[in-house]
């Protein structure tokens, strides 16, 4: 269960911002790569290639961060921290096509990889806005 974020902080995770994605290796360094996300009903919704290296680290309950960053201003961003709550196929490639049609209006354009989807759970998370942290008043 994701935790409750702040109503600004939701809007903002709406809104198709340039965000990177981070965890750890097996060997415990860090990786982060440019994604593209969609705010999911409490969690944060990523899709990639099923051929990626990477989802043998995004198994499910693996921790992760997502970083987004305002397509205006990239002083102001807001990071969530927490785990994969859920991995799924993305057969009929639905997944991709909202996350492609929220960023470029198009549906995604290679139908041939397969593709696979994984929902963050929310633990915590922090903002930075004007040169300091971003308080954000808690949901009501």
């Amino acid at each position: 269960m994701s935790r409750t974020l702040p109503v600004e902080a939701i809007e903002f995770l709406r809104r198709p911002q340039h965000a990177v994605i981070g965890w750890a290796g097996k060997d415990g360094r860090p990786f982060t790569v440019a994604t593209w996300y969609d705010w999911d009903d409490g969690a944060i919704l990523v899709n990639m290639d099923a051929h990626r290296r990477r989802l043998a680290w995004l198994a499910i309950g693996a921790p992760v961060s997502l970083t987004a960053l305002d397509a205006d201003d990239w002083y102001r961003h807001l990071s969530v921290y927490g785990q994969i709550a859920r991995v799924a196929d993305d057969r009929d490639l639905a997944d991709i096509d909202r996350l492609a049609r929220r960023y470029t209006g198009q549906p995604f354009r290679n139908r041939a990889n397969p593709r696979v989807s994984a929902w963050i759970a929310i633990d915590s998370w922090h903002g930075w806005s004007d040169a300091g942290p971003w308080h954000l008043a808690p949901t009501p």
